[in-house]
């Protein structure tokens, strides 16, 4: 579900090139408020691409814990506003009255500006223990990343927005989502497997980002065992992802990589240690 708002715009620049310069047209991704409101009360707006809407909705819920699976949304509307669109999602009765508590619990005068949480405590939230274990070899990582890059169609035409993508080793990339936040692109990619009925403990996350706590979070809430990126990872994600038992894989850039967690779900042969 996409809204009519357009996912991208073609902007007059002028380009300075070794040449000389010229006035010509690019396109530029569309940035736009997206609100996701839960009956009737606005939890969240994000920045956002205004497309798969109804994937982030989905998505956002299941990685921020406010539903355990998809059949306890009731409904989701798409309501276009002059400055942004307005996601209302209705929960049905038993996740309605979950989250409706954990609102009256963390609702307060503080706010950290982390995707609609009210307080540090709730940024800070522990993460599912991910039990999953299969195994990926050093050819399966860099492939997937570079497959990634094939699927990115949106980034091809405005070299401007992150991609998320879901690697089933055997398979290839099986899921793609792209948002110019890189939370969005995740949360994407988590509703389009929950749609799509693919289990997140089957295969890998892989993004086109760094790699901060809040993308271990909801790589664990979607239940990957894994998450590969191409740029570094922060120290609190690392921690995390160790207390998880998630293996983290980072820096992927060609046939080169770091893993920073839980290397035993990875087969790279032999390894030497320097100082």
């Amino acid at each position: 579900m996409s809204s009519g708002v357009p996912a991208t715009a073609r902007v007059t620049r002028t380009a300075r090139r070794t040449g000389g310069t010229k006035v010509s047209a690019r396109t530029v991704p569309e940035e736009t408020p997206v609100a996701l409101s839960y009956g009737g009360t606005t939890h969240a707006v994000m920045m956002a691409t205004p497309a798969d809407l109804e994937d982030f909705a989905l998505g956002f819920s299941v990685t921020e814990g406010i539903i355990a699976s998809a059949d306890e949304i009731d409904t989701i509307t798409v309501q276009e506003l002059g400055a942004g669109i307005d996601l209302q999602i209705r929960l049905r009765n038993t996740a309605n009255r979950r989250f409706e508590a954990r609102r009256r619990r963390l609702a307060g005068p503080v706010g950290c500006g982390l995707c609609g949480i009210e307080s540090i405590e709730e940024a800070m939230r522990s993460v599912p223990e991910v039990s999953a274990s299969p195994r990926f070899t050093a050819a399966d990582l860099t492939g997937a990343v570079s497959e990634l890059h094939k699927f990115q169609e949106l980034h091809h035409a405005t070299g401007a927005v992150h991609a998320a993508g879901f690697y089933v080793a055997g398979k290839g990339i099986v899921a793609v989502r792209e948002d110019v936040g890189r939370h969005n692109a995740l949360d994407k990619l988590a509703g389009a497997l929950v749609k799509a009925g693919i289990d997140g403990a089957s295969g890998a996350v892989v993004v086109t980002s760094r790699v901060s706590v809040e993308m271990v979070q909801k790589t664990a809430a979607i239940g990957a065992p894994l998450i590969a990126a191409v740029s570094a990872p922060t120290a609190l994600a690392i921690r995390t992802a160790e207390t998880a038992g998630m293996t983290l894989v980072a820096l992927v850039r060609g046939e080169e990589f770091d893993i920073f967690t839980h290397p035993e779900r990875v087969t790279i042969g032999a390894t030497r240690h320097v100082a």
